[in-house]
């Protein structure tokens, strides 16, 4: 998906932005997982989880950007991982 913006400012000009979504399934759990890059080349991922199909619950964001694409879906579902670990009492010992 892209996403073009204009910005309001004096100097006129186009920001392209594009969204990448990533689908993740982790013990019966969906969760939508999607790239944000920003202008310095870094990326944010948020993750959603998908309670339905149209139905999402974003999970708390890390302030910090990462470095690679890679990296930030990486800890993306870490972060989706524990998410359901915490919230199953089973610990983060087992996968």
């Amino acid at each position: 998906m892209c996403t073009v913006v204009l910005d309001p400012s004096p100097v006129n000009y186009l920001e392209i932005r594009m969204t990448n979504e990533h689908a993740f399934v982790y013990r019966g759990h969906a969760f939508r997982l999607v790239l944000e890059p920003d202008p310095r080349g870094q990326y944010q991922v948020a993750v959603d989880w998908m309670t339905q199909p149209d139905q999402a619950t974003r999970l708390p964001q890390d302030a910090d950007p990462y470095a690679t694409a890679e990296e930030a879906l990486r800890h993306g579902q870490q972060q989706a991982m524990r998410w359901v670990h915490d919230r199953t009492g089973d610990g983060q010992g087992q996968t």
